[in-house]
């Protein structure tokens, strides 16, 4: 416990779970190569999505077979253009253990309305992976944004499953390993561990997702934004650069840079390195601190990227409102923003932790968290 407000402050203290921290590096000068006023399907936009795509294969070292494409929205985007585009050839094993799973077990379930099997756990624990049907599709999230909670590996999905595995990995692609060989359709933000800028999706496709694609038309109508086929062929133009509809250049070069930066840490391996620090030194803060505990149950399925913690000294009569005047307090001292849990979990705080954060400012936010919660505790 502290009474004496700490003497140093984090020198950014940007801990939003999206859109996330910007690389430490980055400054809007970085964007000024941004080909502004011009066709995106002009080959100068053309060059730089395609980059983009291909930076993006070589630093999560995505199979050469495997289609990746930039697409409208964002991750939501991207995981319901699969969804809509893919779903209802067989029944579907929905599995959600947060809020975000839980908005893909109510598309399939009241929207897209097919057969289904609904598998939960609670905030903070997570499915039985190995209990699923693998010969139906399987939708889930590899990283459970609002709840902190994360697969430990894909080991137990089946190399010879016949149902395609749809994953949402949009706070786990560059800070956590991907089994790309178990996954047919993943999909993520670049908002998230690379702190760009929002609106923009990436879909990566297996070639079990493009033969699903090209073999199956879905009973329900899809809208222009959701098409990958024509003809009963992939839009082959779609992972190359020539998107759907009409991307920020913008937002591209932020994107590029950012893949830049992430090169020149060790790519993949650096970044993984950067949030398992980060997380750890808040677990280690959790361990020598009775008053406070990670949401996660089991340590093995612990998120590096978004840590959520639970209150849990018994003095506190209401947690939600606790935990508020917590994380406004730490917002008010400009050490903290926006680490409040999200609306749908348990109370708390979330702590982002992916490879833009920089360890000594998670180090020195710290000290700031142990006296806003003295502060609260004996307001």
């Amino acid at each position: 416990m502290t009474t004496t407000p700490p003497a140093a402050k984090p020198r950014n203290p940007r801990f939003s779970s999206g859109p996330c921290a910007k690389p430490p590096t980055w400054s809007l000068d970085k964007l000024a190569d941004a080909p502004l006023g011009r066709s995106h399907r002009a080959a100068v936009g053309k060059d730089k999505l395609k980059l983009a795509i291909e930076t993006t294969r070589d630093i999560l070292g995505v199979p050469a077979d495997y289609k990746i494409g930039i697409v409208p929205a964002s991750d939501t985007g991207a995981y319901e253009m699969a969804m809509w585009s893919m779903l209802g050839q067989r029944p579907a094993e929905m599995v959600a253990w947060e809020s975000f799973g839980a908005g893909w077990v109510t598309d399939a379930v009241k929207q897209l309305k097919i057969e289904h099997t609904v598998h939960t756990a609670d905030y903070g624990e997570i499915v039985d992976m190995a209990a699923l049907n693998y010969d139906n599709d399987v939708c889930f999230t590899w990283n459970g944004t609002t709840s902190g909670v994360a697969m430990p590996n894909g080991d137990a999905i089946p190399a010879d499953r016949a149902g395609l595995t749809l994953c949402d990995a949009t706070s786990a692609a560059f800070a956590m390993d991907l089994p790309w060989d178990k996954l047919d359709v993943t999909t993520f933000s670049w908002q998230k561990v690379l702190g760009g800028e929002a609106a923009h999706g990436i879909l990566i496709l297996s070639p079990r997702a493009v033969e699903r694609l090209e073999s199956y038309t879905p009973a329900w109508p899809l809208p222009k934004i959701f098409r990958l086929t024509k003809g009963g062929k992939l839009i082959d133009g779609i992972f190359s650069g020539a998107t759907i509809n009409t991307p920020s250049m913008l937002c591209v070069e932020d994107y590029l840079f950012a893949l830049d930066w992430a090169k020149s840490i060790g790519g993949l391996d650096g970044l993984k390195k950067r949030a398992e620090a980060n997380a750890q030194a808040i677990w280690d803060f959790c361990d020598a601190n009775d008053w406070i505990k990670n949401l996660a149950v089991d340590p093995a399925t612990r998120s590096v990227t978004s840590v959520c913690l639970k209150f849990t000294d018994d003095r506190i009569t209401d947690g939600a409102a606790f935990a508020k005047a917590v994380a406004k307090r730490l917002e008010a001292e400009g050490v903290a923003l926006d680490v409040g849990a999200y609306r749908d979990a348990p109370a708390g705080l979330r702590i982002w932790c992916g490879g833009t954060i920089e360890t000594a400012d998670i180090e020195a936010m710290l000290p700031w968290l142990a006296h806003a919660f003295d502060a609260e505790i004996n307001a």
